[in-house]
């Protein structure tokens, strides 16, 4: 018997952006994008499939929506305060942003998710 999310997460396809990885042998099924994360990215998304979910990097998430390539924010809010962080958005930009969804959980998390306008 395998670890359900561990499982899944072997099996689907993982993009990993680095300019200091030269290898992704140690996750299966992953693709290394070293150099032109823009165009890559766009390629991505203009094959058909499923979404594209990001985890784990505030500065690719900065490129991404500087180059206007997120379409859609899934954030999931904790409720406790720690008073600094990095921020969502890079400095300067402008994003028109519709609710899609707020759903509360009985743990006090809170998922909303955003489309762009």
């Amino acid at each position: 018997m395998g670890d359900p999310f561990g499982d899944v997460m072997n099996t689907m396809p993982k993009y990993v952006v680095s300019t200091t990885l030269t290898t992704t042998s140690a996750w299966r099924n992953s693709t290394l994008i070293g150099s032109n994360v823009i165009e890559e990215v766009r390629a991505l998304k203009a094959q058909p499939g499923k979404n594209i979910a990001i985890d784990g990097s505030s500065v690719l998430v900065h490129t991404l929506a500087e180059n206007d390539l997120i379409d859609e924010y899934s954030l999931l809010v904790y409720p406790i305060v720690l008073g600094s962080g990095k921020k969502l958005f890079p400095d300067g930009l402008h994003v028109n942003l519709r609710l899609i969804e707020a759903r509360p959980f009985p743990s006090g998390v809170v998922l909303m998710r955003y489309g762009r306008t």
